[in-house]
């Protein structure tokens, strides 16, 4: 009886013990995401302070790149409420910072979801940079288009829901200034007086791999018209994709922050 009541009361002791230390853990888990929970916009501004800004103009060596550049993604688009960190993970430590504003407001696809993270498509160096954005700092939307480029085709290709709206013969890069293939997105739209060949262009959040800068710009690649029709079905651009009016026409009325999918074919 004696040894029984013994092992009785060391089961209960593991018991105890456990439990406490169950409770500990939870406890400290709660409170992990209380403190992110209850944080202030001015803990995560003293965080960001030192970090840099992704943009169009900058590089984000430590950003992860896309896992995932041949697919597409559901359409889901975000807007950065304010100035947000940028992550390498979720819960990870800020290595850039975003703003909501570049050519107008900015939206940036969504391609990967973790609890309260979002990983989203960045504009900055290297090509297919990513990152990682508390979901609760920014605004959603979704885009119904795709806009798909063949290299070797000369061809774009718009798509809304999945239906084909319209395919056109386009210039692509020229094989020293190849446009670069991979996803990227619409990330702005703007008029530029100094220019004649387009009334509009569409910057994508890409880059050119031979051209560190190209008319006073980074090397941002771009949609845009051009005003001789003779250069369409042929890779002569220094890494843009000029494109007949009537394309331009219809690619103008697409969001911010829509896929844009180029490849090799």
């Amino acid at each position: 009886m004696s040894g029984a009541a013994g092992r009785g009361a060391s089961w209960l002791t593991s018991v105890v013990v456990a439990v406490v230390a169950c409770g500990l853990l939870a406890f400290a888990m709660f409170t992990v995401q209380e403190h992110q929970k209850n944080a202030k916009p001015a803990d995560f501004a003293a965080a960001l302070r030192d970090k840099g800004y992704a943009t169009t103009h900058t590089r984000t060596p430590k950003a992860p790149h896309d896992p995932y550049p041949t697919q597409a993604t559901t359409g889901l688009v975000v807007h950065p409420n304010r100035t947000v960190g940028l992550y390498a993970e979720p819960n990870g430590k800020p290595f850039a910072k975003l703003n909501p504003m570049e050519f107008g407001d900015s939206w940036f696809p969504a391609i990967a979801r973790a609890g309260g993270w979002l990983q989203i498509m960045l504009p900055s160096k290297p090509n297919g940079s990513t990152g990682w954005v508390r979901a609760g700092f920014m605004a959603t939307g979704h885009t119904p288009y795709v806009i798909r480029v063949h290299l070797k085709s000369t061809q774009l290709e718009l798509y809304k829901d999945r239906a084909l709206m319209g395919a056109w013969r386009v210039a692509v890069g020229a094989p020293s200034t190849p446009t670069p293939t991979g996803r990227t997105f619409v990330l702005g739209q703007f008029t530029d007086p100094a220019q004649s060949f387009s009334p509009v262009i569409l910057p994508l959040g890409t880059h050119s791999a031979t051209l560190d800068s190209y008319g006073g710009g980074p090397g941002t690649v771009a949609i845009h018209g051009w005003n001789d029709p003779k250069v369409f079905g042929h890779p002569v651009s220094h890494g843009c994709i000029r494109v007949p009016k009537e394309a331009l026409f219809q690619l103008r009325q697409v969001p911010v922050g829509t896929l844009v999918m180029i490849d090799a074919n």
